[in-house]
């Protein structure tokens, strides 16, 4: 029979990254993990969040870290526009979208900027899943990125909303496929205009 020491060793050489809540089903316990942390035989991302030493690691390690700790949150806005490479923004922190009455994570790092709907399509329509560094990360796909941003515009910014929209365009997106996000989002008004002139 395996020992937990080797399982989990085997356990962080097959994946990039783990969540402790994976490991604990494994039947590993926390001092096994905490003894290998030590050992630097495994690395703390953040808290339940580890990895291998020898680990490739993309730069989308805070993406998929926020995915780990908070796995019913949507990567949104501008993290979501720096993934899918919509213009220009290098957002400080990574942004989520949550349900209106979830719980705000407690995260040290990253940080998080977090934005709330209370419209149960926000979580689900227009939203893709990444595997990034072996997590599935929960993402807003480019035209519904950019309806976001417009939601969010007071958040983000007004130009950051119509650089993002100007380049989807420029890149072949369909105006029709924003507009579509933008009925469930509720803000058709706020775009059309944009998206008119524009277009």
């Amino acid at each position: 029979m395996e020992s937990q020491r080797s399982q989990l060793l085997r356990l962080a050489g097959e994946s990039r990254l783990l969540r402790e809540e994976r490991l604990r089903e494994a039947g590993i316990s926390s001092t096994v993990i905490s003894q290998a942390v030590k050992a630097g035989e495994l690395i703390r991302l953040s808290r339940g969040v580890y990895h291998h030493p020898e680990a490739e690691l993309d730069e989308n390690l805070s993406l998929s870290e926020v995915a780990a700790r908070v796995p019913h949150a949507v990567i949104t806005l501008l993290s979501a526009l720096q993934f899918h490479q919509i213009g220009t923004q290098q957002p400080h922190a990574v942004w989520i979208l949550m349900k209106q009455n979830a719980v705000t994570p407690r995260i040290d790092y990253p940080p998080l900027e977090v934005v709330r709907s209370s419209v149960a399509a926000s979580l689900s329509a227009g939203v893709d899943i990444h595997p990034l560094n072996d997590i599935p990360v929960r993402m807003t796909n480019p035209a519904r990125t950019v309806v976001d941003c417009f939601k969010y515009r007071n958040r983000v910014g007004l130009d950051v909303c119509l650089e993002a929209l100007k380049d989807v365009l420029q890149r072949g997106l369909k105006p029709v496929e924003v507009m579509d996000y933008a009925k469930i989002q509720r803000v058709t008004s706020v775009i059309r205009p944009y998206l008119d002139a524009l277009v």
